[in-house]
């Protein structure tokens, strides 16, 4: 019978559910607890927390937890490094190239020069150093002893030839009796004839055009590319490399261009080494004796100015360059890598590699009715030596 109203029937309630038990010996002790106290169980006794799924320990993300890290692929960033370090050495330098090549002054027309012999074997560099004033301010002018004279001469001439059997700087005197081929003034217009003169004579008439002319003229040589340095870029240039190491074997003063060096090993400045290359009243046979030291001082520049030291520190490569190319003129047609070729080549021929030579003399003070003492040249070996040039054979002819 139901004791219920309503006649319904009375179920008796189920118990509370059996309390779970873990699996036997799931928490039996595994050592001693902290500071000595009870041991410490493993699992759900110990307080250990899991996720969802057999995960095992607490993920990246879990308070407390250190994530998984990767070793980092040193291949890849070494070769991504190399690739920027490249990279940026060509953009260096490709930008270098086109701000140095800005610089250079392409005034000299060879190509409007008339009667031209055929090119010949190697490629000849006509090296001028002109008396140009140019830049130079009347203290400048005191310092360097220039004058100050109007216009421009030529104070040095050299040929440089480089081909398959070297290089060979020839110097040419400024006083050498040569023939001044006729030619038509660049201001005036009028034609010129044919005449006889010293050939620093040339470049005072006509300017580079004509000088070179005339070389050609006189030597049969073709003059492939033409380079003309003033006082003034002389001088900066000097500075801008620190100044140049001379060993001298006695002492030189000259009082006309303000020489005066002692014997032995000494560095001079831009001055100093105007001065050293412009002095010829100390040499017994003066201009040639002053080409000498023109060609020594040249080529020890060329060295200096190629060494690691400057070429790898660009806080002394920059302002040389600069220096040098702001005041230097050349042909139209030189391009960067002709100028670097010819500076090379300079550099060379004290290496072992070249020849340093006077065009042959045969008479260093020959007396003229208009041009006072002139220099005449060896006119057999002088053309010997041409042919040699021009053919890019071995120079046999030797220095007088």
């Amino acid at each position: 019978m139901s004791d219920w109203p309503d006649g319904r029937t009375h179920t008796r309630r189920a118990g509370p559910p059996a309390q779970y038990q873990p699996p036997r010996g799931y928490d039996a002790p595994h050592g001693p607890g902290p500071q000595g106290g009870p041991p410490q169980a493993d699992g759900y006794s110990a307080g250990q927390v899991y996720g969802r799924g057999g995960a095992g320990p607490a993920g990246p993300g879990a308070p407390g937890q250190r994530g998984r890290t990767t070793a980092p692929d040193w291949r890849k960033r070494l070769k991504i490094g190399a690739i920027a370090l490249v990279t940026g050495l060509v953009v260096v330098s490709v930008g270098t190239y086109f701000w140095a090549d800005g610089k250079l002054r392409r005034e000299v027309d060879l190509s409007s020069v008339p009667d031209r012999p055929p090119a010949g074997e190697g490629t000849n560099y006509l090296i001028v150093g002109s008396d140009s004033r140019e830049g130079l301010s009347d203290e400048d002018k005191k310092e360097l002893h220039t004058g100050s004279a109007d216009g421009k001469r030529t104070d040095s001439m050299m040929i440089l030839h480089t081909g398959s059997n070297g290089t060979t700087m020839l110097s040419l005197p400024r006083d050498s009796y040569v023939t001044i081929p006729a030619f038509k003034g660049k201001q005036s217009g009028k034609r010129f004839p044919a005449s006889t003169h010293k050939l620093n004579q040339a470049y005072s008439d006509g300017g580079p055009e004509l000088l070179a002319q005339t070389i050609e003229y006189n030597t049969g040589l073709r003059i492939d590319h033409y380079a003309e340095i003033g006082f003034g870029g002389f001088r900066n240039l000097v500075d801008a490399l620190g100044g140049v190491q001379m060993c001298l074997d006695k002492p030189l003063k000259d009082r006309d261009s303000g020489a005066d060096f002692k014997a032995g090993c000494q560095e001079l400045n831009g001055a100093q080494s105007l001065a050293f290359v412009r002095q010829r009243h100390q040499e017994a046979d003066q201009d040639l004796g002053r080409m000498r030291n023109q060609q020594k001082f040249l080529n020890t520049l060329a060295k200096q100015a190629a060494s690691p030291s400057t070429l790898l520190n660009p806080f002394r490569l920059y302002p040389v360059i600069g220096s040098g190319l702001e005041t230097l003129i050349v042909d139209k047609d030189m391009e960067l890598w002709d100028l670097t070729s010819m500076f090379w080549a300079m550099k060379g021929v004290t290496g072992g590699d070249g020849k340093q030579m006077t065009v042959p003399i045969s008479n260093p003070n020959l007396p003229t009715r208009s041009d006072g003492v002139a220099v005449k040249w060896d006119t057999a070996k002088a053309k010997q030596l041409f042919d040699q040039l021009k053919k890019d054979q071995k120079v046999t002819v030797g220095d007088q």
